[in-house]
């Protein structure tokens, strides 16, 4: 991560922005220090602390209105799966099955694929563990750490051609020693607590991801409800995977008797054993087609403790774009703290030769508005040198400044103009919804300002809300315009919990970060 290093934004989630509200959020609690008391109180784990938010995305019109619940400590009981074609860093391409019994006891199953529609298995890893919830955690608000030990990995190789590919990806020593004794349709053990890891580490494997747990309810106005199973993040670099602490989260996996109907992966994932691997059916993919208004469907949580929503516009005519990214300091988005909107333009590439029926794209931002919400933004920002970041001194709640002038914000790390090397796919979900997948930002906060950097991995889909002539001339007044300020009251003392329980990762990064 660079210290001053040019900021960024692209329609994914402008990497530098987000880095820049990372290092807002931890002067923002330096701050909330100096003028708060009894900042050494811990957060416990409590049977029946619940949080709840009636949720209501910019495209009501279009989806159900849903009340989120997220007990801490969760509960975990129960059979959780994927419920479409995961994709994580590499890429890999991947489905999950995780049950966990009251007796603490972990059995997953993480099936591997050769293609980005998980038609074709690879090879199947069977892990057996425990797993003990601890605490609410002291980073992430809303999740809970865990304490988890692996006792056993077994690995099912599913064709001679996938025991090759393996193979190719081992060095040889493990090939020689573990590869060799592999049989294709035959469980072999790989790790046990006596024998040591071996070979799981260059493999890639690890299971840090259940360091950080949460399972959000949504209960439908129809009565029904859904659960799903948040598990930490895994890093966009290979060599820190199994070294990584998440704070973040992967793509959810949904309990599999409270999911989404229909959901036919979901019963495809649950029917499947290590010997005999869910085949996805190929269908078509729909065109990419990026004209119109795309949300969040959820509040979004990402590394470094990011609680966000996105809203884009895209205009193909022009090759124009606007992003709207709304930070919040509790995982539900019900405390706003600031608001960053940009814009810029974009050029289409070519199709990815790594992750089938994904685009390549080149965006580039020219226009940054950052409004802050809360009074710590505020004082951050007014502590600028002249001419870093807006008007110094003329920050203020509500009141939105254009940053393009000063060519960015050096307290938010933001650097005009920038440009960045993207990957986006679409699908449809199973209301025939289109959904857009942005690619991951990468996890150490830096940009993919290079084409080596694109990613390889997505971020939770945004769900699009309108389209067409009507929206797009909408699109290019916000854009020739100054965004319109969004008005949010909120109570002074219920804005200060999120940065509070950031302040041991504020202070720690205190000086680096806001020592300009």
């Amino acid at each position: 991560m660079r210290r001053r290093g040019g900021g960024s934004m692209s329609a994914g989630a402008c990497s530098h922005l987000l880095r820049g509200a990372w290092l807002l959020c931890c002067c923002q609690v330096v701050l909330v220090a100096a003028s708060r008391s009894k900042l050494w109180e811990v957060p416990v784990s409590s049977p029946n602390v619940s949080q709840s938010l009636q949720w209501e995305s910019q495209c009501q019109h279009q989806q159900d209105k849903a009340k989120v619940t997220a007990n801490v400590p969760p509960t975990l009981d129960g059979t959780w799966v994927s419920t479409r074609c995961e994709v994580r860093p590499g890429p890999e391409f991947l489905l999950r099955s995780y049950s966990f019994h009251p007796t603490r006891h972990l059995q997953a199953i993480q099936h591997y694929y050769t293609d980005s529609t998980c038609g074709d298995p690879a090879y199947s890893l069977l892990i057996w563990g425990k797993l003990r919830l601890r605490q609410a955690s002291w980073i992430t608000l809303g999740g809970t750490e865990t304490d988890h030990h692996i006792n056993k990995v077994g690995i099912v190789v599913h064709s001679q051609s996938a025991k090759q590919r393996l193979a190719s990806r081992l060095p040889p020593s493990c090939v020689v020693v573990t590869l060799s004794r592999v049989v294709p349709g035959k469980v072999y053990e790989l790790y046990n607590t006596r024998a040591g890891r071996g070979c799981l580490a260059t493999m890639g494997f690890s299971m840090t991801e259940l360091g950080l747990v949460r399972v959000e309810t949504q209960q439908s106005r129809h009565g029904g409800k859904v659960q799903e199973l948040f598990l930490g993040d895994i890093h966009t670099q290979w060599t820190q995977r199994t070294y990584h602490i998440p704070t973040g989260y992967q793509q959810p996996l949904q309990n599999v008797m409270h999911h989404i109907h229909p959901c036919p992966v979901c019963a495809l994932v649950y029917r499947s054993s290590e010997l005999r691997p869910a085949a996805l059916p190929r269908g078509p993919s729909p065109p990419l087609s990026l004209s119109g208004r795309w949300v969040s469907r959820r509040c979004e949580t990402r590394p470094s403790v990011l609680f966000l929503t996105r809203d884009f516009t895209f205009d193909p005519e022009t090759h124009q774009w606007g992003g709207v990214y709304r930070h919040y300091s509790d995982p539900f988005c019900t405390e706003q703290t600031f608001t960053l909107t940009a814009s810029g333009h974009y050029a289409q590439g070519n199709p990815s030769a790594k992750i089938s029926s994904a685009t390549e794209f080149v965006f580039k931002v020219t226009q940054v508005q950052v409004t802050p919400f809360d009074p710590a933004t505020a004082k951050l920002l007014n502590s600028t040198r002249p001419g870093k970041c807006g008007l110094t001194g003329s920050w203020d709640v509500g009141i939105t400044q254009d940053i393009t002038t000063t060519h960015g914000c050096t307290a938010l790390g933001i650097k005009l103009p920038h440009k960045e090397y993207e990957l986006f796919k679409t699908e449809l979900d199973h209301r025939k919804q289109a959904l857009l997948f942005i690619g991951e930002r990468p996890t150490d906060g830096s940009s993919p300002d290079r084409p080596q950097k694109r990613p390889t991995s997505f971020q939770t889909p945004l769900v699009q809300c309108s389209g067409g002539q009507e929206e797009r001339m909408s699109h290019r007044q916000r854009l020739g315009s100054h965004s319109k300020q969004i008005q949010l009251s909120t109570s002074g003392a219920e804005r200060w919990k999120g940065h509070v329980l950031l302040l041991a990762l504020g202070l720690v990064l205190y000086t680096w970060v806001c020592g300009y």
